[in-house]
């Protein structure tokens, strides 16, 4: 019975609760004040907002897509300021990882590249690099072509015609050389007085870079022994070598050199029957030349100076 009181006290109070206008006032009133309170709060953000966007149109009058940008759209205007000034370098370096993965490739890969062949600028550096050696071949002829010139006419002023050059099919840069004297005193002297010798012919050819590099000078006839010169005609004479030539030698005191170096190493003319015959080769010349520039590389040089012969 005493619980069934409490339940319709309980009732009677929710009832008058609810029925009572000064409680439906409070919570009118209440929700009212707040929901005026998010309103006074939204307009003033609102207003906020529209003042930013004044000023944002103020500053770019581009149109309304500027107005509110966004903290990526900062950021994207400054890389496109940037991009001009970075391209290059980009584009090179996307160049040069091109050329690092074609290199890293596959077979199939580095195939098929070689096959296509080099790119613009790798036949451009191409083409601009064979151009050094033809203008740097030129401008060697045309000193080598000088000097010999010079060469010649000076010969051709000699007083007691020690030597004379006949051009080999009326090339410069090929020479018969006749040696007419040599020490009046000498075996050799007497040798060709006995065989009706006139003279000594040697053959020089002059390489490209000339006067900067050595003559290939060998004997043709008569077949000499002795006297420093060897098989197929080579001779032995230091300033004949790389190592022994000054681009200051003439033709001229290289023959007189040699003349001397006969006298010195007792060369004599060959009369062994048959022997005596047979004619000095370039290629066997040659062969024996550089054989004897490694021996006396490695065991030192003895060349006669003029004043012995």
């Amino acid at each position: 019975m005493a619980t069934l009181l409490r339940k319709i006290g309980l009732i009677r109070l929710h009832n008058r609760d609810t029925e009572d206008p000064k409680h439906h006032h409070n919570h009118r009133g209440g929700g009212q004040q707040s929901a005026s309170l998010r309103g006074k709060g939204g307009a003033k953000s609102g207003g906020h907002k529209q003042q930013q966007q004044l000023q944002q149109q103020q500053q770019h009058p581009g149109g309304a897509g500027d107005a509110s940008p966004g903290p990526g759209k900062g950021k994207g205007k400054r890389a496109a300021e940037l991009a001009p000034r970075d391209k290059a370098p980009a584009a090179a370096a996307a160049a040069a990882a091109a050329a690092a993965a074609a290199g890293a490739g596959g077979p199939r890969e580095r195939a098929a590249g070689a096959r296509a062949g080099p790119g613009p600028a790798v036949a451009a550096a191409a083409a601009g690099g064979s151009l050094v050696p033809a203008a740097r071949q030129q401008h060697c002829t045309q000193v080598r072509s000088r000097r010999l010139m010079k060469e010649l006419q000076d010969i051709a002023r000699l007083s007691d015609r020690f030597i004379s050059v006949e051009l080999v099919d009326e090339s410069l840069f090929d020479w018969n050389v006749k040696l007419h004297q040599v020490d009046k005193d000498s075996v050799l002297w007497q040798d060709m007085k006995e065989t009706n010798t006139e003279f000594i012919l040697l053959n020089l050819t002059f390489p490209d870079n000339f006067p900067f590099s050595p003559p290939f000078m060998r004997v043709l006839s008569p077949r000499l022994e002795n006297g420093y010169v060897l098989d197929g005609g080579a001779i032995c004479m230091e300033l004949l070598t790389p190592r022994g030539w000054s681009s200051a030698y003439t033709v001229e005191a290289v023959m007189r050199q040699f003349a001397a170096s006969l006298v010195k190493g007792q060369g004599r003319i060959c009369r062994k029957a048959g022997k005596s015959k047979k004619s000095f080769s370039r290629k066997e010349a040659e062969a024996t030349f550089k054989s004897l520039v490694k021996t006396h590389e490695k065991y030192g040089w003895v060349t006669p100076p003029v004043s012995d012969g």
